[in-house]
């Protein structure tokens, strides 16, 4: 079997994406309006959202980016996996409820509907559906470049295309991505999330025990290894530093309940009660999952600094390196289609809800009452943001996990005050809404865009985050007066 790894690694990847295809022409006859093509028409199972949500949240960030951030800064990013199971719980805690309950009260598609309807406003309507398309831009950009990062790793193994450029494999990929988001919308994704989920949980069982046997020591060997060249990388903050890690930990604590792709999926479910089995499935998804990304980034390191394996030309690489040297061919494949099954699901998640702000929700935010031929415009839609992601990836330069931090990032501090403080508090106003989102984004933009470098590593997304919930309380408290609230709404908010 191992003669012909590189063959069954390759065959297990184009399997998945014979499945993708077929899977897209299946939901396409299950796709007859814009609700089927955004919410899945709110008929989906709680095992179906839990595996959708929690494998959307790891995607490409989590299979190729996170042990490439382990394999560079050591222990830094912990905090964003450990902590994002308290997201979970917080998310769904003050979100999952009240969302779906609104979606179907209002008859809502979107999370601009949502907030629409919250503060009865068009204005953070569009505000929200504005920091949807820049937030897409970025992870969006992160899947693609995951993607197309892992291609060119497989196929420059082989003699055929071991020229083959980033390029090529960003097309190609996006290519299988694209038919299958335009053919088969939400519904699509969600139902190869079952199948990406149910992978990557018994992959990250796999894969840590095929870790720990790299080393005769173990995991304890390893992290000696690695504690002898650079003892500060093992240590609580890693290299990153106690700012920058405390930083992740406050977005990707509170961040879950402001990600649209996450959020959305919580309209999905045919009956509220199912959230008591969403919850613990996902969580249990996540971290079965999330072994992978400590895994292999520590035994990377670990193997570089012991002289076994020559230093990586890219942190990115730690994962795909891991996979076609050390696990067996068959779990190699099966992990690697996993992994193209966890970037296009989130793809596709991510495309979903940038064509809705663009087709459904900007429209209405400028007093459209009617949008016709929506399901249509949405697919046209579809295709101009995967071209606009595809070329975002090939222009950056910055590691897949720090690219989908700053998406992340940017989600987090503009949604997460307006719609988890403000489905809980009656109290909260579209000014306080509206200054919230326009000081999250303003700060996300120029600090990244200018690449402004904070002091004591402040990222851009901590300080807006920040910001934006101070803001938000604090003009909501002084411009309650003003405010009204429909009482359905309010009828929600104190159930």
């Amino acid at each position: 079997m191992e003669d012909f790894r590189q063959e069954i690694i390759l065959s297990a990847i184009a399997t998945y994406m014979v499945f993708c295809i077929a899977v897209g022409l299946w939901a396409m006859r299950r796709t007859h309006s814009s609700s089927d093509f955004f919410i899945a028409g709110r008929s989906l199972g709680p095992i179906v959202i839990a595996l959708a949500i929690f494998s959307s949240t790891l995607s490409g960030f989590g299979f190729v980016g996170g042990p490439g951030l382990v394999y560079s800064q050591g222990v830094s990013s912990f905090w964003m996996i450990i902590l994002s199971t308290t997201g979970y719980a917080l998310g769904f805690f003050l979100v999952a409820k009240r969302i779906r309950m609104i979606a179907e009260v209002k008859e809502a598609i979107s999370l601009p509907d949502i907030v629409a309807a919250r503060y009865q406003s068009n204005a953070v309507r569009f505000l929200i559906a504005l920091t949807i398309i820049l937030g897409v831009m970025g992870y969006l950009a992160t899947q693609i470049l995951a993607m197309a990062v892992v291609m060119k790793s497989l196929l420059s193994g082989t003699a055929m295309f071991a020229d083959i450029s980033l390029l090529t494999c960003v097309v190609v990929s996006s290519a299988v991505l694209v038919f299958y988001c335009v053919t088969g919308g939400i519904i699509a994704s969600v139902y190869t999330d079952v199948v990406q989920g149910g992978i990557m949980m018994v992959a990250g069982l796999l894969i840590l025990y095929t870790a720990t046997q790299i080393f005769d020591g173990g995991f304890a060997e390893a992290t000696q290894i690695i504690l002898q060249d650079d003892a500060e990388s093992m240590m609580p903050f890693g290299t990153a530093g106690v700012v920058t890690c405390l930083g992740w930990a406050f977005i990707f604590g509170l961040g879950v309940a402001g990600q649209p792709h996450l959020v959305t999926k919580m309209m999905m479910n045919r009956n509220i009660a199912d959230n008591r089995i969403v919850f613990p499935v996902s969580v249990v998804g996540y971290a079965f999952a999330a072994l992978l990304w400590i895994s292999i980034g520590t035994v990377m390191r670990a193997l570089v600094l012991d002289g076994q394996t020559e230093p990586l030309t890219a942190p990115d690489q730690a994962a795909p390196f891991f996979l076609s040297v050390f696990a067996s061919p068959l779990l190699a494949g099966i992990v690697f289609a996993g992994l193209f099954a966890a970037i296009m699901s989130t793809a596709d998640a991510f495309l979903n809800v940038g064509a809705a702000a663009i087709v459904h929700d900007i429209p209405k935010a400028f007093g459209a009452t009617e949008i016709t031929n929506e399901l249509f415009k949405a697919r046209v839609a579809t295709i101009i943001l995967a071209i606009a992601a595809a070329v975002i990836a090939l222009a950056s330069d910055t590691l897949v996990a720090l690219l989908g931090t700053i998406g992340w990032g940017t989600f987090a501090a503009a949604i997460f005050p307006v719609l988890a403080i403000g489905l809980n508090w009656k109290g909260a106003t579209r000014q306080g809404a509206i200054v919230a989102i326009s000081s999250s984004l303003l700060l996300n933009v120029v600090i990244n865009v200018a690449a402004i470098q904070l002091p004591n590593g402040l990222n851009a997304g901590f300080v807006a985050f920040v910001t934006s919930i101070v803001l938000f309380i604090g003009v909501s408290l002084l411009t309650q007066r003003r405010h009204t609230i429909d009482d359905d709404i309010e009828q929600i908010i104190d159930f």
